[in-house]
């Protein structure tokens, strides 16, 4: 019997097929003979006690000037599917919000949704980290302009992101004494209208921004570190950072650690760990990158070990479900 997914993404004409990470995983699965149903959010909607999808059966090709093919326009109940994989990219809107409530109908059907819905809504990427004070840098989540000031003056320089962006999208180096500083916090805050996250500048961001996969708690053993290009402080690849493949050192391995069980207890199979230093400053559970930059350096099939977790999973909820 053949493995139908439902896999939730951004539009697929827009992706580049030599850097997204969901084509190399779309193109495991195709070879294993899943049924592909390719879904946007906007597809999404609920009638009569189910979740349905506007769907379209899909096929993909490693070919840059034709990577995919939609053989059929199917209405499917997402209930009717083995597995739902959801691959949006941020940002963390309502509508993607909503989205969540719907695959929850689906998921108390009985389906297997990667990563867990619930979790991608509680999860956010920069305040779950604060579940790890000890891990992560000086950290205040406020949109109060004074704190920010106040945080300013303790740290002398610090970094101030949005909370539902990323890419390394307007994330701003704060110094002491800059004299545009009081203009990024109105922008940033929306006067004081819009929650930001600020940290304590780490350094050792000009050594990189590491980015580790990590699949059902366990680590990749190689990660991508991204270093900011001259006068940047941003690693993001997005932002012209520069990939470095390397191992994952003994503090690494100790961050892993300490996450990993939290994670899995979330139904959060597959992250994308960020590490400054020897600090945790991010986890993306949305949509992880860096599959093909880290697959050109190390040997190993990350997609592979992508499916065999979603099999795995699949075949243990049978299980439970005393399917078999």
């Amino acid at each position: 019997m053949h493995i139908k997914i439902g896999v939730i993404m951004d539009p697929i004409q827009s992706i580049n097929i030599k850097k997204d990470s969901t084509f190399p995983i779309l193109l495991e699965m195709q070879k294993r003979k899943y049924i592909i149903f390719y879904m946007e959010i906007k597809d999404l909607y609920w009638k009569k006690g189910e979740t349905y999808s506007e769907s379209k059966i899909l096929h993909v090709y490693n070919n840059k000037n034709k990577w995919f093919k939609f053989i059929e326009k199917k209405e499917i109940k997402l209930s009717d599917l083995n597995v739902i994989f959801m691959r949006k990219d941020p940002p963390i809107n309502l509508e993607f919000i909503y989205a969540t409530y719907l695959l929850e109908f689906a998921e108390k059907k009985g389906v297997f949704i990667f990563n867990k819905p619930s979790s991608l809504r509680n999860c956010n990427e920069k305040i779950f980290t604060c579940n790890f004070k000890n891990l992560i840098p000086e950290t205040m989540i406020t949109k109060k302009i004074k704190n920010i000031l106040n945080f300013l003056q303790e740290h002398k320089n610090i970094i101030i992101k949005p909370l539902n962006e990323m890419g390394g999208a307007s994330v701003f180096k704060i110094c002491e004494k800059d004299v545009n500083t009081i203009a990024i916090l109105e922008n940033m805050t929306h006067n004081e209208s819009k929650s930001c996250m600020i940290q304590k500048f780490i350094p050792e961001i000009k050594d990189g921004d590491k980015r580790i996969l990590v699949i059902d708690g366990i680590p990749i053993p190689i990660c991508l570190a991204r270093i900011p290009k001259n006068n940047e402080i941003r690693g993001n690849l997005a932002r012209g950072g520069k990939g470095k493949i390397e191992k994952l050192n003994e503090h690494d391995q100790k961050i892993i650690k300490k996450i990993s069980p939290i994670l899995k207890k979330n139904g959060l199979l597959f992250v994308g760990i960020d590490i400054i230093g020897k600090y945790l400053t991010e986890i993306n559970i949305t949509s992880p990158t860096c599959i093909q930059e880290i697959q050109k350096e190390y040997h190993i099939s990350i997609p592979k070990i992508i499916v065999d977790c979603i099999e795995k999973k699949i075949n243990q909820l049978k299980i439970k479900n005393n399917e078999i």
